[in-house]
This record gives C-alpha cells, structure tokens and sequence, in this order.
C-alpha cells in the first residue's frame, strides 16, 4: 500500500520535506496556490490511471520527490526518426514501467530528470537496468519503457533519480530538488500474457 499523496498530506511525519516559505518576497500566496493546484490535477491523474488497466502501482515519499511506479501491457509509440514520428510497436516486449516523479512540497511533476529504473524478477535475477526517457502521454507525462519479462509474480522495481539541471527561479523557494533519490519498490505484481 502506498503513502498518502501531496494532494492528501504535503509532508511526510517524521521527515524534512520543504514546503515553499510563503513569506517569499518573490513568490505570493496566490502564484503558490496555483502551483499546488496543478499538483493536485497531476495527483488525481496518476491517481485515474492507477485505478485503470495496470497491474500494479504505487506511490513512496522519498526526500525531497514523491516517486510513483504503474506497471501494465507494453505500449507502442511514436518515435522521432530522422526528420519525423514514426510508430514503433513494442515488439517482444510485454510490460510497460511508469514512473512518476513529483515535487513532494507542491506535488508538480519534475521534468528534466535523469530517470533510472532496474527490474528484479521474483527469482532475485536483475533484468536489467535502464534510463527512462521522458514520455508524453494523453493524460500524464511519465519516464517510460517497454519491458520484456519472462515470469509472473511478485517483481521488484528500483528507481534512481538524478536531480534536475535546469534553472529555478526564486531566491527564496528556488534551492530545492538537489538530492538524488533511490527507493525500490518489493512485491510489484506482474501479471500479464507472457510468451
């Protein structure tokens, strides 16, 4: 069972979340407010999409990010080829991982993160290790990848978090997400058709 979400509860008992200072000069309540809000819109997307056709998610605070996980049937995409999208459809590959990685102190989704996912069958085998790149998708932007697994059962899902490069803006609230973060999550259930 995950922990509650940003939407729910913005700091986690016990740990060092930054909330946003709302005495920031640079910043008003009401521009704070609004950042809140999209991350209540995200929260109740990747919240719909838990609910929906995936076998298994789930959702952990870790420092300074809530990093979030939907496993479900592989998904075909468009890819740039050279000078255009061109459709790719999964192949041989059977799981698609999503991770959500959102600011635990407003609940946005970060982007520009360097996104690392390893996947461990119930047989403790690593399947492999991987960059997630950023997708976007009809109702939330994630880090995905299609996966080709062998066995049903209980896998774990390990998840590393670059922070990001890019600049931030307000002198106050803006030195933040500057930890890497690293949380597995155990008893993933991967329950599809497999070759």
């Amino acid at each position: 069972m995950s922990e509650r979400a940003p939407s729910q509860r913005r700091v986690h008992p016990g740990q060092r979340a930054r909330s946003f200072d709302l005495e920031s000069e640079e910043r008003t309540q009401r521009e704070l407010h609004l950042a809140r809000a999209q991350g209540d819109a995200y929260g109740e997307a990747f919240g719909h999409l838990r609910a929906g056709a995936v076998s298994d998610s789930g959702e952990r605070y870790c420092g300074d990010y809530w990093i979030g996980y939907a496993v479900g049937p592989a998904e075909g995409v468009y890819e740039w080829s050279e000078t255009e999208l061109a459709w790719r459809d999964p192949g041989n590959q059977n799981l698609h991982v999503a991770v959500t990685v959102r600011d635990a102190g407003d609940g946005r989704f970060v982007p520009g993160l360097r996104v690392v996912v390893t996947v461990i069958d119930p047989l403790g085998r690593v399947l492999g290790t991987r960059e997630q790149p950023l997708m976007w998708h009809p109702m939330l932007y994630h880090y995905g990848a299609d996966w080709k697994v062998e066995v049903r059962g209980q896998h774990s899902l390990r998840v590393e978090v670059e922070p990001p490069r890019f600049m931030r803006a307000d002198l106050v609230n803006g030195d933040r997400l500057v930890a890497p973060a690293r949380v597995q999550f155990n008893e993933v259930t991967v329950d599809l058709e497999t070759d």
